[in-house]
């Protein structure tokens, strides 16, 4: 689909409100013109976290959490951005609209689709309590009454046309049951036109797969007894997307509202029983390999994953495809374990058997997946020797060339080098083709590495930059004061932060926004979004928009002056020495006479 528009998500922010929002999930108290709590996202018994109705805002004191309604509904719920604006639409009775790009429906003909796959479910469901044979399968795999509830699990009866009989009388809702993959078309050879479908699953146990507000987007089917294939998905459709989706993952948050760690099955069976025995923070791929969408819904969601995989040969391929695929993901800060079961055993038989307890103790032992990568190469090759290191290290190398820049690169190189015998700068510069650098000189005493001095991002405390940005965050509308002048005197200002400040002022004056969390939201994946989230959750006392405006140009102005006092120096040295050319003259001559008619005027 094409995005959203910013005009409508400023409209969201506008007409949410934030108190309201956050109230009916956290206890608020009002204080003052604010309100406050203890964080939802830290423990703690002192009050630190506080919501303001005025930037539709909220920070905490304590963990340093913040954000707009957007940012909270994503934290706190676990929603994806495009769910978090759907929550907010739905809230405010909008319909969200999409910009560019190729539509893959009309939004009522999604609606349409959704409610479809419901009733469909509940026929599923109906079926599942009418039959006793895939009833007596579920009771013979471990199921109960509530799990098979709690999971909306049902089956598809054993028929060619039972559910294009009963949702398919016309042909407008043919089309709709083939949207949704339900039903299959024949070859074009039928004889009659009520042959031209027929139903996607027979005879099969039918788990309903749910999307993060817990609408089913489609369905897994296991057949009951021996047939191929044992498992059947619902295809590619406009609302299913297998290489995005998780099972179980909106049972998991509905289950857990602070989620630190989830665990990545093979099976729908695996994430049911593990639910049902309280590990309930399973969640399995669907038919497909993990995919890198797969990890970046994981990583929005918990800092730490395990993969759980058969132990036979197919789920050790499994747990080497997903290593691939992690890689790219992996860095400080998140943790990525490979648990291996044994040989012959699932997660559902093994949680059955053993039940939860003992099941959480063999998460407790998963192998970190730097230690699983040295010891599956390590089994490739014969360490004790210069050959096999050598090997080692060739088949390491593509491999660590799919890990991000970073600390967590920078270990598993150590990692890595100590296997193959080599220091890490030897072994990388061998893999790069590059002769290593010299380590820079440290001073005498000093210990560890010289590290070469970082130019200053940020505006400093108290700076006329971090005031100026500091004004427009609380009242982004004064951007509009600002005259072309007053810009224009920015440009040759290299004071530590003026490159954000000429951004923000340049983004609100093409763009104006009313509210902080407005423009706050606009920033969502800018390198500098964090640091104006940080300024607007200080407190400041400013006491209304006329005084901020006013504030705001009076430092553009000074830091203009700035900027034109400390080029007169330099061009004053380089006459002292006789190399102006005449272009700096003029130059030189202008800003003398600038600064002498705004010296005459503060006089």
């Amino acid at each position: 689909m094409g995005r959203i528009p910013q005009h409508f998500i400023d409209e969201l922010i506008a007409r949410t409100d934030i108190v309201e929002l956050i109230g009916a999930r956290v206890p608020l108290k009002k204080s003052g013109r604010e309100f406050k709590a203890c964080c939802p996202f830290h423990s703690e018994k002192t009050p630190s976290f506080w919501v303001s109705p005025d930037k539709q805002f909220y920070h905490c004191f304590g963990c340093g959490q913040h954000g707009t309604a957007l940012g909270f509904l994503m934290e706190h719920d676990h929603m994806a951005f495009p769910e978090a604006v759907e929550e907010l639409a739905t809230r405010l009775g909008l319909e969200v609209p999409h910009e560019g790009g190729a539509e893959r429906s009309a939004p009522r003909g999604d609606e349409l689709l959704y409610e479809l796959m419901a009733r469909v479910a509940r026929f599923y469901a109906e079926q599942l309590a009418r039959e006793s044979r895939p009833r007596a399968y579920l009771a013979q795999r471990g199921m109960t009454d509530a799990t098979i509830e709690r999971f909306a699990i049902g089956y598809a009866p054993n028929s060619w046309n039972e559910l294009l009989r009963r949702f398919g009388a016309g042909d407008s809702e043919r089309k709709r049951l083939a949207e949704a993959g339900l039903i299959v078309e024949r070859e074009r050879t039928a004889a009659r036109e009520g042959e031209q479908y027929y139903d996607r699953f027979r005879d099969r146990v039918m788990f309903p797969i749910r999307d993060a507000r817990g609408r089913i987007i489609g369905f897994g089917g296991r057949i009951i007894d021996a047939g191929e294939p044992k498992y059947l998905n619902s295809p590619e459709t406009v609302l299913f997307h297998k290489g995005h989706e998780l099972y179980g993952l909106y049972e998991t948050r509905q289950a857990r509202r602070n989620l630190t760690r989830l665990i990545v099955v093979e099976g729908y069976m695996d994430t049911v029983s593990l639910h049902q025995a309280g590990v309930d923070y399973a969640v399995a791929t669907l038919g497909t390999a993990t995919t890198a969408e797969h990890f970046r819904r994981i990583f929005r969601l918990v800092p730490s994953v395990v993969f759980a995989f058969d132990g036979d040969r197919a789920g050790r391929a499994a747990a080497w495809r997903a290593l691939q695929q992690a890689l790219p993901e992996a860095r400080e800060g998140r943790e990525i374990r490979f648990l291996f079961l044994p040989q012959g055993q699932d997660p559902d038989t093994l949680i059955l058997a053993e039940g939860r307890e003992a099941f959480e103790q063999r998460l407790a032992t998963a192998v970190p997946l730097s230690e699983y990568l040295v010891s599956e190469l390590s089994a490739q090759s014969e360490l004790g020797s210069a050959d096999g290191r050598a090997r080692f290290a060739e088949q390491a190398r593509p491999l660590f060339a799919r890990v991000a820049a970073g600390v967590y690169r920078e270990l598993l190189l150590a990692r890595l080098a100590q296997v193959v015998g080599l220091s890490p700068a030897r072994l990388e510069s061998l893999w790069s083709g590059r002769t290593p650098a010299p380590e820079p000189a440290r001073p005498p005493g000093a210990k560890g590495r010289a590290l070469p001095a970082r130019a200053a991002h940020g505006a400093g405390r108290g700076s006329l930059v971090r005031q100026a940005i500091i004004r427009l965050l609380h009242y982004p509308v004064i951007a509009l004061e600002v005259t072309a002048a007053e810009r224009a005197g920015l440009d040759a200002s290299e004071e530590p932060g003026v490159a954000l400040l000429r951004e923000l002022l340049d983004d609100l004056r093409k763009q104006p926004a009313q509210i902080p969390a407005q423009l706050i939201e606009r920033w969502m994946g800018h390198k500098d979004r964090d640091t104006l989230q940080k300024l607007l959750a200080r407190e400041e006392v400013i006491t209304g928009a006329a005084a901020a405006g006013g504030e705001l140009r009076a430092a553009l102005v000074k830091l203009a002056d700035r900027a034109a006092a400390r080029r007169l120096e330099a061009l004053e040295a380089k006459s002292r020495a006789g190399r102006l050319d005449s272009e700096e003259i003029l130059e030189f001559q202008r800003l003398i006479e600038m600064m002498s008619h705004r010296d005459a005027r503060s006089d």
